[in-house]
């Protein structure tokens, strides 16, 4: 069995969204000073973020009606423990990271603009006390969601390559 066509699509989408939004903050914070570049590539990275959020929202509610199909029969019972406690992370870090970004983003005084047409509710004033806590913690967060696609990524590469399982083959369209 495989995952819907819109599982699939939202998973390669979300995927790609995800490893730009890494790329682009790790770019934008080695940038020194305050640039047109640099401001630019935070707007970005902003936006793929609030993306990365509604996206995640979406999958979430199609995978409530539309469950992932059943684990491969000869699948050992603790891997099938560590794929689900590594999925439920992979959901709970995904709305994590991009909150925790527009936190920190509200606590530096810098209200996010979606698209740069759409203002998003201004949830928590300027804080300077508060801000370097949520920039921690959006960077702790990130580094968490990172390890746990790293993760998925050699699973999928063990199944692939060592249990040849054709497991990859249900999240290919």
């Amino acid at each position: 069995m495989t995952y819907s066509r819109i599982s699939i699509l939202l998973h390669w989408l979300m995927a790609l969204l995800i490893v730009a939004a890494f790329a682009l903050g790790f770019i934008m914070t080695d940038i020194p000073g305050i640039t047109p570049a640099k401001l630019k590539y935070f707007s970005w990275h902003k936006w793929l973020g609030v993306t990365v959020l509604l996206l995640t929202a979406l999958r979430l509610l199609w995978r409530l009606k539309h469950p992932a199909p059943p684990y491969l029969q000869f699948m050992p019972r603790w891997q099938m423990l560590i794929s689900g406690l590594a999925h439920g992370a992979m959901y709970v870090l995904m709305f994590a990271v991009p909150l925790s970004g527009y936190f920190y983003s509200l606590a530096a005084g810098v209200p996010v603009v979606y698209l740069g047409i759409v203002p998003l509710p201004v949830f928590i004033d300027a804080d300077p006390v508060l801000k370097p806590v949520l920039k921690e913690l959006h960077v702790a967060l990130t580094y968490g969601l990172l390890s746990v696609i790293a993760l998925h990524i050699l699973a999928v590469i063990k199944h692939q390559f060592i249990d040849k399982d054709n497991m990859l083959k249900r999240m290919l369209p």
